[in-house]
């Protein structure tokens, strides 16, 4: 116990003797810790962001009829309930689609239309698939004339919102109040949306569907678990995902990650210079106070000692200021150039803690000169 005292009240001596310094030293471990502090997070933002982003252009998992021909060109509806009753990462989505090509009459156009039917029927799911949401209501309810036509589809029509049309196959017709959809850029401007049941009784494929779209969250690799698990459950389907997407978000996440991981180590890096060039020079100002320990009996690895506990205090010190600000750095930084900001993760924090007392410790090397000093030397001006 007296030991440990008189540890500790040089620990604080050493501190008050030589304020300027070491201030710089806990200023350049503080700026390394928030330099850290704030790439690191976005970096461990940027994954949850990409796969987030990469899920709102929609679609990522195809589950279809394994062949072409006619009488297997629709998938059973009951796979479908297979599809939402398997389990799924968190906010995952499934489409329910049927298409079909139709005769389309619009009162503002001159003539008939040849348009692409879509029945859809949007199955959201947390946990399971099992919360259904239409997003056209069915035929059966008094607001289910309703459908929704691409701009497009709308434009060949001359229809607007609000406007009755009516669709036609093999004698089956099906009357729906239209609403024009923005321009999107894909297919779906070409199409016109209904409720899946009305799709069904135009085609005449009563509990048939023609393919289920997924839009699976998670990394590349639980969504490729996920696939292959799934391909298991429905063997009769092919089950396949659209690599473009996961394929492109882990590209893109993989450079990025390799960046940032590679700036985090030239901040640590150049951290760790300036403090190792800050502590030689105090190894050469303490050359009497080690001569001095030494002379009343301080053993080498206790002196060495002394001096390591006041560099890891000062990584302590400076990672636990820098990291605070480096993360509200990285909330800053998200807003101003990405337009969103970084949410804060709290693993970031120990982690640049702990990085910035290691580079403090492995900087402090040049204090191991102080172990070679003699007392007799320092006494006679010779050191």
């Amino acid at each position: 116990m007296p030991d440990r005292k008189m540890f500790w009240r040089i620990i604080r001596r050493l501190f008050a003797a030589q304020r300027g310094r070491l201030l710089i030293i806990l200023l350049a471990l503080s700026a390394g810790a928030a330099l850290t502090a704030a790439l690191l997070n976005i970096q461990v933002d940027a994954k949850s962001r990409l796969t987030k982003e990469f899920r709102a252009f929609g679609t990522n998992v195809i589950v279809a009829p394994r062949q072409s021909d006619a009488e297997s060109a629709t998938l059973d509806e009951n796979i479908a309930r297979e599809v939402r009753e398997f389990p799924a990462p968190p906010h995952s989505a499934a489409n329910s689609n049927l298409y079909l090509v139709a005769d389309v009459f619009s009162p503002a156009s001159p003539s008939v239309v040849k348009a692409v039917i879509a029945g859809k029927r949007t199955e959201f799911q947390d946990g399971t698939m099992t919360s259904i949401v239409r997003s056209v209501p069915s035929a059966s309810e008094e607001e289910s004339q309703r459908c929704i036509a691409g701009s497009k589809a709308a434009e060949q029509l001359h229809a607007k919102t609000g406007v009755e049309i009516t669709v036609r196959n093999s004698g089956r017709e099906e009357t729906c109040r239209v609403e024009v959809a923005p321009p999107r850029g894909d297919e779906g401007d070409s199409q016109v949306v209904m409720s899946l049941e009305a799709a069904q009784r135009l085609a005449a494929l009563p509990g048939r569907v023609s393919l289920v779209q997924l839009s699976v969250a998670g990394t590349p690799r639980e969504i490729g678990d996920y696939i292959a698990a799934l391909a298991q459950k429905i063997p009769s389907a092919d089950v396949h995902g659209l690599r473009q997407f996961t394929g492109a978000e882990a590209k893109i996440y993989d450079r990025i990650s390799g960046l940032l991981t590679a700036t985090v180590s030239l901040v640590l890096v150049l951290t760790g210079l300036c403090v190792m060039a800050a502590m030689t020079n105090v190894a050469m100002e303490r050359r009497n106070d080690v001569g001095l320990m030494k002379a009343i009996g301080g053993a080498t690895r206790r002196v060495l000692r002394l001096f390591l506990a006041e560099t890891a205090l000062l990584g302590l010190a400076g990672g636990i200021i820098g990291s605070a600000a480096g993360i509200l750095l990285s909330v800053w930084l998200g807003k101003t150039v990405f337009g969103v900001a970084a949410q804060p993760r709290l693993i970031v924090y120990p982690v640049s803690v702990a990085l910035t007392i290691l580079v403090a410790v492995i900087s402090a090397y040049p204090l191991r000169r102080l172990a070679n000093i003699s007392p007799a030397s320092v006494f006679r001006g010779e050191a």
